[in-house]
């Protein structure tokens, strides 16, 4: 298993990375992970041990994904290194709150930039790798994505397009033999994250409105990217798993004039 994780440094990245490795050898597999993160730090290094302690093979890269060159040489480092690509995992992301009309040019631009171009490049610089190794891709998009709230910024619609964008290589990428599924998170605890579940009071009021009364772990989303770029899922493909603990099928439920289970 040869995979490249974008924002592999911590948080969900990190999770699918160890998660990556793990499902690898129990599978009697080697696993080689590039661990890539906006820059080189302790978290990617504590990883990349982490990995490589378990019996894997990992490398760091850094690089920023709003520069249009970098992509091309993540995936270029980790071909290098590895031999070649079975999985890419298009994870890194940014989220910057505010309403849509206080935007400034850049910083729609910025959002876009990493959340959505980077990641197109990232998936035209491993098609030919994916291609020859039959392999597979996942991208992580967001629950914003898919339901849109006031004061999220350029963040929802990032994250919307980027969906389109993975299931539109679903269906290019089909006849290569590829598969391209899209993961996305709801109420996940992350490094992003931790400063607001850090306050009790707003954990309690997030959990009472989750199906499953609990805000996710990364190792939640980390176990659904590891399912679509393994082998379990080989026949599944162009699809947007919302791992969000019921959270967004029951705001359909409370929709007016909706019938309920109970009429």
């Amino acid at each position: 298993m040869r995979a490249l994780v974008s924002g592999g440094s911590s948080g969900i990245g990190a999770a699918t990375c160890l998660r990556l490795a793990e499902a690898a050898l129990a599978r009697g597999v080697h696993p080689m992970i590039a661990v890539c993160g906006h820059e080189s730090n302790t978290s990617q290094e504590q990883v990349v041990r982490s990995i490589q302690s378990m019996g894997g093979t990992a490398v760091a890269l850094a690089g920023d994904l709003g520069d249009p060159d970098v992509p091309s040489q993540l995936v270029g480092a980790t071909v290098a290194e590895f031999g070649g690509l079975d999985a890419l995992v298009a994870n890194a992301g940014i989220a910057s709150p505010g309403a849509i009309c206080d935007l400034s040019l850049e910083d729609w631009d910025g959002m876009f930039s990493v959340n959505l171009r980077g990641a197109w490049l990232l998936a035209k610089a491993s098609y030919a790798h994916l291609r020859h190794s039959r392999g597979s891709a996942c991208f992580t998009s967001s629950m914003s994505g898919q339901l849109p709230h006031a004061g999220s910024g350029a963040y929802s619609p990032s994250k919307a397009a980027l969906t389109m964008l993975a299931q539109t290589l679903a269906l290019e990428w089909a006849p290569d033999g590829i598969r391209v599924n899209v993961v996305s998170p709801g109420m996940t605890h992350t490094g992003m994250t931790e400063k607001m579940y850090a306050d009790p009071q707003i954990k309690k009021a997030r959990e009472d409105i989750i199906p499953l009364s609990r805000i996710g772990d990364p190792v939640d989303i980390a176990n659904v990217i590891e399912f679509l770029v393994g082998p379990l899922s080989g026949y599944v493909t162009g699809q947007d798993i919302c791992v969000d603990g019921g959270f967004s099928k029951s705001i359909l439920s409370h929709i007016p004039g909706r019938p309920s289970s109970k009429s």
